[in-house]
């Protein structure tokens, strides 16, 4: 076997992997509902193909190959498990399923139900983005609990338990009906965010735990959105992350310091991005409803103007944060809106607006909340109490480079030099 033929075996099985190992495991698992062993028998195929294909060639549709190994795979370990409790059943399924055509070069795409079962109610809501980053993606348990900073024994029992509650329960690998739609993909829309944001907080990408969520996040609500076109959220939370996703460069200059969103150059703004993101909200606002994702994103739409006019459509995004607070109660909303107010209506009615929230024990340990008080007080002449928030938040920030720009404008204020408005988010 040649060191070139064995390379090149190995990445059209890396690449086929990677661009169908949902889709497999999803396919393996539909009948049986059976993760765990989809992901060992795909596991056993992705081995065979690495023996096989060196010397053999690869299949021109390296996916179907990969199916047809993986689907004997679960048939032959049903049979030597065929005298346990339903292994009879599940014979039977696995037998029909094996029956396939082996040259199929379309599998039926059975992503979104499998989606839908990471989200199923009786799964833990801590564990759903996980599970789909594993199920979905490929990703192990110890990578998955890196980034979402537990131990990986912890995470590899969550994820175990995960499965077998989908096998034990029979959760199917379905779309719900309309009627019950909505409510079941915000559940897969939050836990795709969950996924986005734990990659979000690592801006420079330097942290090897979460390098790769963000981008995988986005990968997962593109598939969301392919899948379902017309749903105006699923549109909403791609347009979202995009947004988002644009400005991941611009948050750091080139000395690595921090750059709040009001600072930075719309010169390092990802265009293109920005522009695909813009679209998105587009067809989103012209589906049926509105909801969370798309009011975000409207939010991220209404910073973006800063590109052509030099300023955010700050009177829009108070509006906008006010109907988020309508529609979800979250003081995290609120506490934006009075940012926003802030900027329109000057830095009183923004500190006034916080006061409301000051008793809400949902802020109390909440940083951008402090930072937020911090900057208005500043902004205020209220320099003592500006000190004593900038030190709260300061304490509570675990970013390195967010921290050192709380400190300067903890010492700013202190010195009564204000801060220009501008926000610190």
């Amino acid at each position: 076997m040649a060191p070139d033929t064995a390379i090149e075996a190995a990445r059209a099985a890396e690449a086929a992997a990677r661009r169908s190992y949902g889709k497999l495991i999803a396919f393996l698992a539909a009948r049986t509902r059976d993760v765990a062993g989809a992901e060992d028998a795909l596991s056993e195929a992705l081995a065979a193909a690495l023996t096989d294909w060196p010397v053999h060639g690869v299949p021109q549709t390296p996916d179907a190959w990969l199916l047809t190994v993986a689907r004997s795979k679960l048939v032959d370990t049903a049979r030597q498990r065929r005298r346990a409790d339903g292994a009879a059943e599940q014979l039977l399924c696995l037998s029909e399923l094996a029956s396939g055509d082996e040259d199929e070069p379309a599998l039926p795409d059975r992503r979104l139900g499998l989606l839908f079962a990471c989200t199923h109610p009786g799964i833990d809501p801590a564990v759903r983005a996980p599970l789909m980053l594993q199920v979905v993606l490929g990703f192990d348990a110890a990578t998955i609990a890196s980034a979402f900073l537990v131990a990986p024994a912890t995470m590899g029992q969550r994820l175990s338990r995960a499965k077998a509650k989908i096998r034990q329960a029979g959760i199917g690998f379905e779309v719900p009906e309309r009627s019950a739609l909505r409510e079941r993909l915000q559940s897969v829309l939050d836990a795709i965010y969950a996924a986005y944001a734990e990659g979000w907080t690592d801006p420079e990408g330097a942290d090897a735990r979460r390098r790769n969520l963000a981008d995988e996040a986005i990968w997962l609500g593109r598939l969301v959105a392919s899948l379902l076109p017309d749903e105006g959220e699923a549109l909403g939370l791609l347009s979202l992350m995009l947004h988002a996703h644009a400005r991941r460069d611009a948050r750091r200059d080139p000395q690595g310091d921090y750059v709040p969103l009001g600072r930075q150059d719309p010169a390092r703004w990802d265009a293109a991005m920005i522009d695909e993101a813009e679209a998105l909200l587009s067809r989103a606002n012209g589906c049926d409803g509105v909801g969370r994702f798309q009011l975000e994103a409207a939010v991220q739409s209404a910073h973006a103007v800063r590109r052509h006019r030099g300023r955010a459509d700050w009177p829009a995004i108070e509006q906008l944060y006010e109907a988020l607070c309508e529609l979800t109660g979250s003081p995290v909303a609120a506490l934006n809106r009075a940012v926003a107010q802030a900027e329109s209506r000057g830095p009183g009615a923004g500190l006034s607006a916080l006061d409301t929230l000051a008793g809400d024990a949902r802020l109390a340990d909440y940083q951008p909340y402090w930072a937020a008080r911090a900057d208005l007080l500043a902004r205020c002449g209220k320099t003592d109490a500006a000190a004593q928030a900038y030190q709260r938040a300061i304490g509570l920030e675990r970013d390195s480079a967010v921290r050192r720009f709380l400190q300067q404008r903890a010492a700013a204020a202190t010195a009564g030099n204000a801060a220009p408005p501008g926000g610190i988010q």
